[in-house]
């Protein structure tokens, strides 16, 4: 499932202009195939605004949601940048993993990594990106407040826990791409 969200400016005109949004399309999904997806249905989307719970409107939601379904697709890729929150919420609509532009090229660069020191470069871009789209999904396993009144505080929520081993691994990685260099 493949979906290219052209954003319309004010003088109706799509806001990347350099290509039309059947070539950028056709692009996303060359990209697709690249890391063996089966592309089984590709659409254009034309708002007139960015949403910013789901960047597309609530009809084309409950659309790509039927469509999602009926053809049983595990992956919907965005050609376009989704938020955190956007990918979380469009997610949870379709019941299916979602992708952005970003997302697909690091997995391509992933897939086609060959010398230990490309390996680490794109491990280092994957988790920086994976990093800024940490979303409170588990606050239901944050540690409560010790002590009474006002003593202590909330502990390490799952968010910050998973930031921190993140930032761990960016910099064991940095360390490791200094020796192979």
């Amino acid at each position: 499932m493949l979906k290219h969200a052209a954003a319309r400016s004010a003088q109706g005109r799509a806001s990347d202009n350099t290509r039309t949004p059947e070539a950028r399309l056709e692009e996303a999904s060359g990209l697709a195939r690249a890391i063996d997806l089966n592309v089984i249905y590709g659409a254009i989307v034309t708002l007139s605004q960015i949403r910013p719970a789901t960047y597309i409107g609530t009809g084309k939601v409950e659309e790509i949601a039927s469509l999602v379904k009926g053809h049983s697709a595990g992956v919907v890729i965005m050609d376009c940048p989704v938020s955190p929150v956007q990918q979380k919420n469009l997610e949870k609509a379709w019941g299916a993993k979602v992708i952005d532009r970003t997302g697909l090229i690091l997995e391509i660069f992933g897939r086609r990594a060959r010398t230990k020191e490309g390996a680490l470069q794109v491990e280092h871009a994957h988790l920086t990106y994976q990093k800024t789209r940490l979303v409170r999904a588990w606050t239901h396993l944050e540690r409560q407040r010790g002590g009474f009144g006002f003593l202590g505080g909330p502990g390490e929520t799952q968010l910050e826990a998973d930031r921190r081993v993140i930032e761990e691994r960016i910099a064991r990685i940095e360390e490791d791409l200094e020796k192979v260099k």
